[in-house]
């Protein structure tokens, strides 16, 4: 078992790709807190785990809420006495062209997938350093390495991710502490439910493996990553796009 005795805390993990990390990493021998807003979908994905014999409990919270957060990262100290992953997984949209995009849409945005990263991060740090080590893992995107039309905000996160991603690495590193991003592509899930079908179509075509993501696709390299078969890895952007981007 690849995460035995290991704790993780996947944030978003109610959902979509955060749910389905959650599920591998238990079955990977992690115990899991699924940390997401959404307490009906989240108390689901912890009692699954915890149905089919693994170990995990849920925690609503706002990741833009610091004392929401060092909430999350008390009682998972309390409850299970270290923090050796975290996946800073949870994230949105609020899609728009620059001339009709509103400050809110901005802000909503930037406060999720940013300050959220942020917050979870500098927060669950001292646990890891006091520990000897750890693993941090941030959803970037391919939209934040190559931009798209209508998601300034979202491309301006996921760039700067990747750009908190290498500090990071370089910060953390003689602590023990690995700092990877991945930049997923177009993935089946409850977010791109929101894109038009003749958009998808279009990005399958373009595609070098001619299919979209599958969750368990992104999962699987959070897995890799989060292992000890990474353990040489850091300050790394894996891009997990199908060749979307050759």
């Amino acid at each position: 078992m690849l995460l035995k005795d290991k704790v993780a805390i996947v944030t978003g993990g109610a959902r979509g790709i955060g749910r389905e990390t959650a599920l591998v990493f238990a079955r990977a021998g992690a115990k899991v807190v699924v940390a997401d807003f959404d307490k009906e979908a989240g108390e689901k994905t912890a009692g699954d785990i915890n149905t089919s014999g693994g170990q995990a409990i849920f925690r609503q919270v706002d990741v833009t809420d610091r004392d929401n957060v060092q909430a999350m990262v008390d009682e998972t100290k309390e409850r299970f006495g270290q923090i050796d992953i975290l996946v800073n997984n949870a994230g949105i949209t609020a899609d728009a062209m620059l001339l009709k995009m509103t400050e809110a849409q901005w802000d909503r945005v930037i406060g999720v997938n940013l300050k959220g990263v942020f917050n979870c991060t500098q927060l669950v740090v001292p646990a890891m350093v006091e520990q000897g080590g750890g693993v941090i893992l941030n959803a970037s995107s391919v939209v934040g390495l190559y931009g798209n039309i209508g998601q300034t905000n979202y491309a301006a996160t996921k760039s700067g991710v990747i750009g908190m991603t290498k500090s990071w690495a370089k910060e953390l590193g003689r602590k023990g502490i690995r700092v990877n991003a991945v930049a997923p592509g177009f993935i089946i899930s409850d977010m791109t439910a929101k894109v038009p079908e003749k958009l998808l179509g279009v990005m399958k075509e373009k595609t070098a493996l001619n299919r979209l993501g599958e969750v368990q696709d992104i999962a699987h390299t959070y897995l890799f990553l989060a292992s000890d078969y990474a353990s040489y890895i850091t300050g790394q952007v894996l891009g997990v796009d199908g060749g979307l981007v050759v």
